[in-house]
């Protein structure tokens, strides 16, 4: 397992990171301290959970990833020094009218929540879920600033958000040197590139903004269990037509190719080791949740494209022609 500096920080993360969305969810808690368990022998330290997971699943009160997280460290005695947890604040955490945003209020309130749930003193990343348009930035950065001041945490970063917002966020940080978000966490895999590549991209190359990709594996698109002649029968396969492209079969059969060419890596894992060949990227983000699913994305670990591969895949998965 390799480590990574988070954009210019002195902080290292695995190159891979276990997300946590399905625990609560199709995930029970059992089963997610396994994954938990094996992941981190495997050499993953970086943690990746959100309040919000999973408030949509009914009779979730949300907090529920978080707490498995927190349960898992206090069961297993895991050295809090040697895990890297990152959550996320924005999303709506109660039926009051304050209950969500990213106002000095919410964050201030949500940041206790969270480090009861987590059961740690501080969390090392903490992430502003996507912005708020109905709060001033400045705020936000100064309660995210108090926060950093007062050790309840080492680094904030942000997910969602567009190339606009996070330009005026970094200015604001540098106009009232203020912390600043030093990564971010965007919805980027091979067959959704424009939305990063378009302009994300490129700020977080200027800026040195570490990148932690969602959804890297397209919410199973790219793992190849979709092929022209076979789509399970799956909640997930009406979401999945969207992909289901010539363009992104062929994408399909060029990974399954490469893969061959790798010791017959699987396609999910030639997904990954796209996104790990990239020097801008530092971890994506996987969300396993059975062990078996686990073992395969860790399979990933230290792979990488040759130079002509990733052209290939580059080529292959194209978005300006589109």
């Amino acid at each position: 397992m390799e480590y990574r500096y988070l954009g210019r920080t002195g902080l290292k993360v695995s190159e891979i990171c276990l997300g946590s969305m399905q625990f609560g969810w199709t995930c029970g808690e059992d089963e997610a301290h396994q994954v938990l368990n094996a992941a981190h022998q495997a050499g993953v330290n970086f943690l990746d959970t959100a309040n919000i997971y999973s408030v949509w699943v009914k009779g979730n009160p949300g907090g529920v990833a978080e707490s498995i997280i927190g349960s898992w460290m206090k069961k297993y005695h895991i050295d809090r020094y040697q895990v890297v947890i990152a959550t996320k604040v924005r999303g709506r955490m109660g039926s009051g009218p304050n209950d969500e945003g990213l106002s000095r209020l919410h964050i201030l309130q949500a940041v206790e929540d969270s480090l009861r749930r987590l059961g740690t003193d501080f969390i090392d990343l903490y992430q502003t879920h996507w912005y708020d348009a109905n709060t001033e930035i400045d705020e936000t950065l100064v309660a995210m600033d108090d926060l950093v001041k007062q050790g309840k945490v080492r680094y904030i970063g942000c997910s969602n958000y567009p190339a606009w917002r996070l330009m005026q966020s970094l200015w604001a940080s540098d106009r009232l040197r203020l912390v600043r978000y030093d990564s971010l966490q965007p919805h980027y895999n091979l067959v959704h590139r424009a939305e990063f590549e378009r302009e994300l991209a490129e700020v977080c190359r200027a800026y040195g903004l570490g990148v932690i990709p969602y959804s890297p594996l397209a919410g199973g698109f790219l793992t190849g269990k979709y092929r022209p002649d076979q789509t399970p029968d799956s909640v997930r396969a009406g979401r999945m037509a969207r992909h289901f492209t010539p363009q992104n079969w062929t994408l399909l059969d060029k990974m399954e190719a490469i893969g061959a060419n790798h010791g017959d890596k699987s396609i999910s894992q030639i997904a990954l080791a796209w996104l790990l060949s990239d020097p801008l990227i530092t971890s994506p983000i996987i969300g396993p949740h059975s062990l078996e699913q686990l073992a395969d994305n860790l399979g990933a670990a230290d792979l990488r494209l040759a130079p002509e591969e990733k052209k290939e895949l580059d080529e292959a998965s194209a978005w300006e022609t589109k």
